[in-house]
């Protein structure tokens, strides 16, 4: 049976809280829970992420039912005003993610430095015993807000990868990227160094090369394989092409691998999903306004209970809207569905659904 998935149009978003409670996302919310409502804050000079504004609406149904929400997150492997809870709630603060605005606190979910988090056995094909944050762990139920996007590792972002790689810990996400290693043109390299002060694994080195030009000795980039993360960070940073997805088989795990860990996140546990269709970048909301403009117009929002089929939606509204397939031709090496056709397979969710307006 097809599952539904409720469609709000951008230009109503005005009415989101008569939305959410016609598409009855929190209708496994009970009384006196902690309810976790997983987000991403954006990162600094990033404009996508889904704003403040539209937190009080959700708060105000979970405070209905006398539940205890708070908006939650987890530390990244990159550099940036993430990868610690310190410098992560001073971001979140700044863009308006805080107890007066929204009327909830804010938790980071894995810990002052990232390590905090609980095992999860799931015995899948990759991931035996997924690392999930230690505060998404010790939450009664979720609400995903997930802002759905391009992105340059898994061809899109939307709940499975909010709920996956969103709510690892540090740990869950080296084990989910580990797979993945860039492809280098050194050749291409400029020396800019942009690059190594985004590897937060110390991966990438400039190291001589050639002949001395002018009394100079010329470098260009060398990545020490073993330590990289496939995170990612050096495709975006890099302005001159030197790495690429090397998209083989093991790069297909990636996505896989995020899925079955989001399984681990809701094992025994129930979830409602919101995906906005707005300022749908290329890539994530991990990187600034300048890396990540908006590529289209706004659609609208998105919310049901599978996960499964309100990513399919999102992603088939997205590509009707472009014109095309939007995530390959952002990212034409990467194959966007196979984290839909994995997520099905391991009983996540259905990719049929049906499309309800409100």
């Amino acid at each position: 049976m097809p599952s539904k998935v409720y469609f709000l149009p951008w230009e109503r978003r005005s009415e989101l809280y008569e939305f959410l409670k016609a598409a009855r996302i929190f209708s496994h919310v009970k009384a006196r829970q902690f309810l976790a409502v997983k987000m991403h804050f954006g990162e600094e000079g990033n404009e996508g992420y889904i704003k403040p504004e539209y937190i009080p609406p959700l708060v105000k149904i979970a405070r209905e039912k006398t539940a205890f929400p708070f908006l939650t997150d987890a530390s990244t492997i990159y550099v940036g005003q993430r990868s610690d809870a310190y410098h992560h709630l001073l971001i979140a603060n700044k863009h308006g993610f805080n107890i007066e605005s929204c009327g909830c606190p804010v938790v980071i979910a894995d810990g002052l430095r990232g390590n905090a988090d609980k095992e999860v056995e799931i015995n899948l094909k990759h991931v035996k015993k997924a690392a999930v944050a230690r505060d998404i762990y010790y939450a009664d139920s979720f609400i995903f807000l997930n802002h759905f996007k391009g992105h340059e590792v898994t061809g899109f972002g939307g709940a499975l990868k909010n709920m996956g790689m969103g709510c690892g810990s540090k740990a869950g996400k080296y084990e989910m990227h580990n797979t993945s290693k860039p492809r280098v043109r050194a050749e291409k390299c400029t020396a800019c160094g942009t690059c190594v002060k985004w590897c937060k694994q110390n991966a990438l080195s400039l190291e001589p090369y050639g002949e001395k030009k002018n009394g100079k000795q010329p470098k260009r980039i060398v990545m020490d394989k073993t330590k990289c993360a496939g995170c990612g960070q050096c495709i975006v940073n890099c302005a001159f092409g030197v790495f690429s997805v090397n998209w083989n088989e093991d790069a297909g795990f990636v996505q896989e691998k995020i899925v079955e860990y989001a399984a681990a996140v809701i094992k025994n546990k129930k979830a409602g999903y919101v995906n906005f269709l707005n300022h749908i970048s290329k890539n994530c909301d991990c990187f600034g306004f300048a890396k990540n403009p908006p590529m289209m117009q706004d659609i609208g929002i998105l919310a049901g209970n599978d996960p499964v089929a309100i990513d399919q939606a999102s992603y088939d509204l997205v590509n009707k809207a472009y014109g095309k397939n939007f995530c390959k031709h952002m990212h034409p090496d990467i194959k966007p569905e196979i984290q839909l056709e994995y997520a099905q397979k391991i009983g996540m969710g259905s990719r049929e659904y049906e499309l309800i307006n409100y």
